[in-house]
């Protein structure tokens, strides 16, 4: 946990934190109680590096990486003529 608050900080992250701790206190101000839950929501996940915040899916299995070349060959199709009457 230590490590995933100290390591890979970026913009989106830091962007996350900041506007949730806008709604947070924007929430507080006009006493809209949701308002706060959402905030936080967006703040933790900047703070924590989860879901959209830390760029892929929090267990990192998401990663597209790049495609395994296919060993299959194209074959030639012979086709036949079908008649109609």
């Amino acid at each position: 946990m230590k490590q995933r608050l100290l390591t890979k900080w970026t913009f989106t992250r830091v962007l996350y934190i900041i506007m949730g701790g806008f709604v947070i206190i924007q929430s507080i101000m006009i006493r809209q109680w949701p308002g706060v839950a959402l905030g936080s929501y967006f703040a933790s996940m900047g703070l924590f590096a989860f879901g959209c915040a830390s760029g892929n899916c929090f267990s990192g299995n998401c990663e597209a990486g790049p495609q395994q070349k296919s060993n299959t060959t194209i074959q030639d199709v012979k086709f036949e003529e079908v008649k109609t009457k």
